[in-house]
């Protein structure tokens, strides 16, 4: 049977990044002309520009000295790559992040700014990991793997920690669905303070790796998948993200892509929110529904997206061009 991430994991985990990672704000949005009203969980805010430093921060906290030592390699299509990057330089580790052929320059550059080797292969998942395992064993790196570790999803549990701590009144909270890791850790925190509270996880219609493997009872490989959230085109669920899942995740949502654009557009009229598109997807979920109950939380995963990119998804005339104040928690 397979041994879930406690909240004492995700507590322990809170400590360790304590000074590193920022307290993001809970932002009130909506509620005006119809529109639903709830609240955002802007993990945008963070160091390198996604919620990936959390848990790539207490994992490699805990490497043994030696491990240190030698460094550590990831796959990434950007945002953990950046994380970890990030992490590495403020431990002192030498990094090295491999990234798909086709990742955003933004998140390529970010890496690199922070100091890591970038490496590239392939466009798919498998391709990466392939990469980077082959160049563990021949430099003796530590993988620091993106989401299918109790370490790393212990990590990134602590932003729902916070979630429980900023919204009293906590009824739902959407989060988005990659590999898995931070929906997992999310769901341990909320279900342990507030089981009443539903935990939805939100991924593309062009990726729906979470949403195929529930059905099918197991971990599913997809042949392929596409979408402008490209944080989130994992073809498989981990093994263990997958069994947090099961066990704690109360529904799961696919958005269409021109949702996520409108919810992109939607953040940066009514809030002066930058999300990237794999951020977006929780809100894009929200306002499908058309409907929030009080205490609905739409976390923003990241937003590290290409100015030219983002700027055709805010001209778009779909979402509404209202602006009205926001309250942070």
């Amino acid at each position: 049977m397979t041994t879930l991430v406690s909240i004492d994991d995700i507590r322990a985990a809170a400590a360790r990044i304590a000074g590193v990672v920022r307290r993001t704000p809970l932002i009130d949005v909506g509620g005006v002309a119809g529109q639903p009203a709830f609240a955002i969980k802007c993990e945008n805010m963070q160091p390198a520009g996604a919620f990936k430093i959390r848990g790539a921060y207490n994992m490699m906290a805990q490497l043994p000295p030696e491990a240190r030592a030698a460094g550590v390699i990831t796959y990434s299509s950007g945002n953990h790559g950046q994380a970890m990057a990030l992490a590495a330089e403020l431990l002192g580790i030498r990094a090295v992040v491999v990234m798909p052929e086709t990742a955003p320059r933004v998140k390529v550059a970010g890496a690199e700014r922070l100091g890591a080797e970038v490496l590239f292969a392939g466009t798919t998942v498998l391709d990466r990991k392939a990469r980077a395992e082959a160049e563990a064993v021949a430099r003796g790196l530590t993988m620091v793997p993106p989401f299918d570790h109790p370490w790393i999803i212990a990590g990134q549990g602590t932003c729902g920690l916070e979630v429980v701590e900023q919204c009293a009144g906590l009824s739902a909270v959407y989060v988005p669905m990659g590999g898995g890791g931070l929906v997992s850790g999310v769901a341990v925190a909320v279900k342990t303070h507030r089981p009443e509270a539903r935990v939805i996880g939100v991924e593309p219609e062009g990726a729906p790796k979470m949403t195929a493997s529930r059905a099918a009872g197991h971990p599913v490989t997809l042949s392929k998948t596409s979408s402008i959230a490209d944080g989130l085109l994992s073809i498989r669920p981990g093994d263990l993200t997958f069994a947090h899942v099961q066990a704690l995740v109360d529904d799961l949502i696919t958005v269409k892509e021109n949702e996520i654009e409108d919810a992109i557009k939607w953040l940066f009229d009514n809030a002066n929110v930058v999300a990237e598109p794999s951020g977006a997807v929780t809100v894009a979920a929200v306002l499908r529904r058309g409907t929030a109950p009080a205490g609905t939380v739409a976390i923003i995963s990241g937003g590290n997206v290409a100015p030219e990119d983002y700027a055709r998804y805010i001209t778009k005339s779909a979402a509404s061009p209202l602006r009205f104040p926001h309250r942070l928690m």
